[in-house]
């Protein structure tokens, strides 16, 4: 087992993602570096795995560079729901391209692999159903989402790049909507909106007419799919879409929640945001071919256990 035994670093390792990604880790005997500024990312998330021998927290922001000696990188790190990236776009966009470089030229100078937590947003409002990786993407590249769709389009720039010139071995994840325990009760995010909102018996926020389609994947699918993606063959370093493909309504997921909860709110219908896409759901027969990866959590099996999370959360 020793020599199985890597030196991995997790930006936003604090964050909801990577505080899963970290327990995984920590489990496999791995040494875990989590690395952290605490924007969205919370101590709550690790506070169980402070007392590990082979988990380390460190306070920085990636917008400067750090130096570490490490085996693999995971970056995570980026504000990833529209209150908390549009909050301070221009320092989002830093995060995305900055980090990557700074990142990427760590890979480089220690022969690290690097993976890059990209985005399902790359794509935009899409023009094509459902998503593929060869699909280039429809994006306003001037919205107020620009900020968080175009940074991580320019860190997948980045990343192919630093591959083709300088050798770094990258692996790029295209991540769909994900939701699980350890979500910010705050983030904006349509899962964790509607059960916050559900458990309190205020009114569910709809905004739109509730027709456009989202897919959730639960988050150990998605850990899985990372820790694979990592481990995967050098020559298949993406992007390659990782999500759940299947489509579920915004309305139908408040009706599902609602139920779920035995909650007595009402939907209720707000204007749309703008740039906000109609439909998104991933093509991830590249996952299936690849990695043999597929999500195997149904979205209620899911929402049981976020659910409960929250519960504690309010009522404990």
């Amino acid at each position: 087992m020793y020599h199985q035994r890597k030196r991995v670093l997790v930006t936003g390792g604090a964050g909801f993602l990577g505080s899963h990604l970290c327990d995984r880790l920590v489990a496999e005997g791995h040494d875990v570096l989590c690395l952290d500024n605490f924007f969205t990312g919370t101590r709550d998330n690790i506070a169980h795995l402070l007392g590990k021998p082979n988990f380390e927290v460190i306070r920085h922001d990636l917008v400067q560079p750090i130096f570490l000696e490490v085996d693999e990188i995971y970056n995570l790190a980026c504000p990833a729901s529209p209150i908390h990236y549009q909050y301070n776009p221009v320092k989002t966009i830093k995060t995305s391209v900055m980090g990557a470089i700074h990142m990427l030229g760590l890979a480089k100078r220690v022969n690290a692999k690097i993976l890059q937590a990209s985005t399902s947003e790359v794509y935009g409002d899409p023009t094509v159903h459902p998503q593929e990786e060869k699909y280039w993407g429809h994006v306003n590249p001037i919205g107020q989402r620009s900020c968080y769709d175009e940074g991580k389009r320019c860190a997948e720039t980045l990343f192919f790049d630093y591959h083709r010139q300088n050798r770094v071995n990258i692996r790029v994840v295209r991540i769909f909507n994900t939701y699980g325990p350890r979500m910010h009760p705050n983030d904006g995010r349509v899962v964790s909106n509607f059960i916050m909102q559900a458990l309190s018996n205020k009114g569910i926020t709809i905004y739109g007419d509730g027709s456009q389609t989202r897919s959730f994947c639960y988050v150990d699918d998605l850990i899985d799919g990372l820790i694979l993606m990592m481990n995967g063959p050098d020559a298949f370093v993406g992007p390659v879409n990782m999500g759940n493909p299947q489509e579920t309504s915004i309305l139908g997921l408040a009706e599902m929640i609602i139920r779920m909860t035995g909650s007595r709110s009402k939907v209720v219908f707000e204007e749309l945001p703008g740039d906000d896409p109609a439909r998104r759901c991933p093509d991830i027969s590249l996952a299936k071919e690849k990695l043999g990866w597929n999500p195997g959590i149904l979205l209620e099996q899911g929402l049981v256990k976020t659910i409960d999370y929250f519960k504690r959360g309010i009522f404990e």
